[in-house]
């Protein structure tokens, strides 16, 4: 099978997700980074009509949203499966999904790790603490839901790894960059004790923000 190509940016949480499964496939890819600014040139429209990361092609296929893109990794690379098998725990991986989409990122991720981590990074700018202090309700309710729904399994959907956790895992680790990690992750004893799981895979720390950078580099 021919290798898979990523288009992403270094420190895209959900470019990562895409890395991570790609890691734990054992899969041959390659990292086609797209610069800072350049998400609504014309070149990349032709990628992603919508202007995000990441993109996968494949075989002369290409494929946009990070949840289709893992679903798809999932089925054309079927071992080791990242779905189960079990009707119910499969449910369970697709609202976690869900909940990382419509309630982790939006209103939260892309809110306070923005503020936190990408703009002070990336841009220089500095962080507005009544933007973050706005969000800081919804970000509780969120990891307060996402502790329940872990409950005192290893992993989200069970006892195997899935792509819940490979989609969830990014966005969880951003906070750790961030002061509010002390009391949004770290009072929740199950969440720290599974990132501190998913982040000694060797498929999270062949993807870390340095290393992507790494690749992007060379590429």
């Amino acid at each position: 099978m021919s290798a898979f190509t990523v288009y992403s940016i270094p420190g895209s949480p959900f470019g990562r997700a895409v890395l991570i499964a790609l890691e734990e496939k054992g899969a041959a890819y390659r990292l086609s980074p797209v610069a800072p600014g350049t998400f609504r040139s014309p070149e990349h429209l032709a990628r992603h009509p919508f202007g995000r990361v990441p993109v996968l092609e494949h075989d002369g296929f290409r494929l946009y949203e990070t949840q289709a893109i893992l679903r798809y990794l999932d089925r054309v690379l079927p071992t080791p499966s990242l779905t189960p098998a079990d009707s119910q725990a499969a449910a369970t991986m697709d609202q976690a999904m869900g909940v990382n989409d419509w309630y982790l990122f939006q209103g939260v991720g892309n809110v306070i790790g923005f503020q936190r981590v990408v703009g002070p990074k990336l841009m220089g700018l500095t962080p507005d603490e009544a933007v973050i202090e706005a969000a800081m309700p919804r970000a509780h309710m969120v990891f307060a839901e996402l502790a329940r729904l872990l409950g005192d399994q290893r992993f989200f959907a069970g006892d195997a790894l899935s792509l819940a956790d490979i989609i969830l895992v990014p966005q969880v680790a951003f906070f750790t960059e961030t002061p509010e990690w002390s009391v949004l992750g770290e009072p929740h004893a199950n969440l720290a004790a599974w990132l501190k799981r998913m982040e000694a895979r060797p498929s999270l720390k062949a993807t870390t923000w340095e290393r992507v950078a790494e690749m992007a580099q060379a590429a």
